[in-house]
């Protein structure tokens, strides 16, 4: 297995997951919005 295996395999894992944390994150907070507005209606 060739070292840049070794470097971009596990980059891209970090990177896919740190995004995956802000955009559920985002989503998760929208949806928190949407419902306090619900509420308050």
């Amino acid at each position: 297995m060739p070292i840049e295996h070794v470097i971009f395999i596990p980059g891209v894992l970090l990177i896919g997951t740190i995004l995956g944390y802000v955009l559920g994150a985002r989503a998760a907070r929208a949806g928190l919005e949407k419902k306090k507005r619900r509420a308050r209606e």
